[in-house]
């Protein structure tokens, strides 16, 4: 099959663009700073670690918030692949024809319903306990957003360059007061402070096995919450309400997963990993959960992990099923879910 690869690059792009011109404004400037510096870094193929030249950063971004501001009512474009267009949400048919040319596609809707896309080089296709995952290399276009690990149906889709990037990003943070906290402890494990590119490379590598533990304990959460639970978030506003139901639910995932294979395998740097990437609202509400950490830090007892994720996974499920009644009966508004959930901390 001849593909014209310089033309699926740009309508997937293109995608990419319109889809950030809808969602780039929902993080904190800080954030959207830092993720814009790293796009330009990607862009423009700047190496982990170079110094980017300010000016040109800055006259980047106008430019391409300019670009953004042209695009925000434009429908997504089909995808050319040999003389035919397909809709860029059936990557299915897409891949059908890509994957033999090594190539891997993705048009997906993630949190809060933003589209995602992203087009790169097939690394290896593996199949595990009814799953296929997919592993991605170099990327030809890409989203600001560019989460490392999604699933559709049962295939996961784990991007290499986006966990490195992701794994940087997370680097940078911490170094702006290099705080003793689960982060910084799983920093430790790898040699960033004499060989960048090792470190990265080490942790990219650690943290794709963990990224398909929690997408394989997304799929897992599905099948227990069904399709009634997806539409619940779809018809929700952005808002706290769907910030805990998403939070309840990643809780389902990783304790169901996640959590108890790290603990399994006794892999430290992961967990620590793991607990430092958990938001404020995941810890507020599964106290526990952080609590078992300092316990496991002091005594090394991963049966101590092994509990909570047990106690975790019944908890939350009987939390997200509450959730689904309380919507069903018609008779509770979102602030009776909003204290339901806050009231039931683990």
């Amino acid at each position: 099959m001849n593909l014209d690869l310089a033309n699926i690059k740009q309508a997937v792009q293109h995608n990419c663009h319109i889809a950030d011109a809808n969602a780039a404004g929902n993080y904190t400037l800080c954030i959207y700073l830092m993720k814009m510096r790293e796009f330009y870094r990607w862009e423009s193929g700047y190496n982990f670690g170079d110094a980017l030249p300010n000016h040109e950063v800055g006259s980047w971004l106008r430019e391409r918030e300019e670009l953004w501001e042209s695009l925000q009512a434009e429908d997504y474009t089909q995808i050319p692949i040999s003389g035919e267009l397909h809709d860029p949400f059936d990557s299915l048919t897409i891949n059908n024809k890509l994957t033999p040319q090594k190539l891997v596609y993705s048009g997906g809707l993630g949190r809060n319903t933003n589209a995602h896309f992203f087009l790169g080089v097939l690394e290896r296709h593996e199949h595990h306990h009814g799953f296929d995952i997919i592993v991605v290399a170099d990327e030809y276009a890409r989203d600001l957003t560019a989460p490392p690990a999604m699933s559709q149906g049962r295939t996961i889709y784990i991007r290499r360059e986006a966990m490195r990037r992701m794994v940087w990003e997370k680097y940078e943070q911490w170094l702006w007061n290099k705080p003793d906290n689960a982060m910084g402890r799983a920093l430790r494990f790898y040699p960033f402070e004499t060989d960048l590119d090792r470190a990265l490379e080490q942790m990219t590598n650690n943290e794709l096995d963990a990224a398909v533990l929690h997408e394989i304990g997304e799929v897992n959460a599905f099948q227990i919450l069904g399709e009634q639970w997806e539409e619940l978030l779809f018809n929700l506003p952005h808002s706290k309400l769907e910030l805990l139901l998403r939070s309840a639910r990643d809780h389902l995932a990783d304790c169901s997963s996640t959590l108890p294979d790290l603990a399994g395998s006794q892999n430290i740097p992961s967990i620590h990993f793991y607990i430092g990437n958990l938001t404020n609202l995941r810890k507020d509400i599964f106290p526990a959960l952080t609590q078992a950490y300092e316990i496991w830090m002091q005594t090394k007892n991963y049966d101590v992990l092994l509990e909570i994720a047990a106690q975790g996974k019944t908890h939350w499920e009987n939390i997200c099923k509450t959730i689904l009644d309380m919507q069903q009966s018609g008779k509770h508004d979102h602030a009776d879910m909003i204290a339901y959930i806050e009231n039931h901390q683990l």
